[in-house]
């Protein structure tokens, strides 16, 4: 079966990509309210400086904005609270040993329903300084160069 197959892409952090350097991934599912699945589906969501965190055994994502859902008044909740995310032990265990380590951090990646869930994939996560983000620039540029020279030829 294709890894992709049922996979709706509702959004993506570009900014992540290139504030920093992205070591691993890891799919999780999101724990969610009613309204906010809907909100999600319309791609009403922003990932301003989003950012998940292992807390007493369970992985958080913060600051990630779903804005409320216009035809659910009341039932709306906060739309930055901490969702928890789901993971298994295990998984969980391995990055909280890899966000241990200096410098490692959690970004959310992009956002997507699999079959019907929720679902983000989290990186871990280095940040780049600037003379970094500056390198990462000009090579891709030449290598976006260097395509179109050999499609040239």
């Amino acid at each position: 079966m294709n890894k992709d197959e049922g996979r709706k892409v509702v959004a993506r952090n570009r900014k992540a990509r290139h504030e920093f350097d992205i070591l691993e991934t890891v799919e999780a599912g999101m724990e969610l309210r009613g309204p906010e699945v809907k909100s999600m589906r319309a791609g009403q969501i922003s990932f301003q400086d989003a950012f998940a965190r292992v807390e007493r055994g369970e992985v958080w994502l913060h600051s990630l904005h779903i804005s409320p859902y216009e035809q659910a008044n009341r039932a709306n909740v906060d739309p930055v609270r901490p969702r928890r995310l789901l993971l298994n032990r295990k998984e969980i265990r391995h990055l909280a040993a890899k966000v241990d380590e200096k410098g490692l951090t959690l970004v959310p990646l992009d956002i997507y329903f699999s079959r019907g869930y929720a679902k983000v994939t989290l990186g871990v996560a280095r940040g780049r300084k600037l003379h970094d983000k500056r390198e990462a620039l000009k090579r891709r540029e030449q290598d976006r160069e260097a395509r179109r020279a050999m499609e040239a030829r």
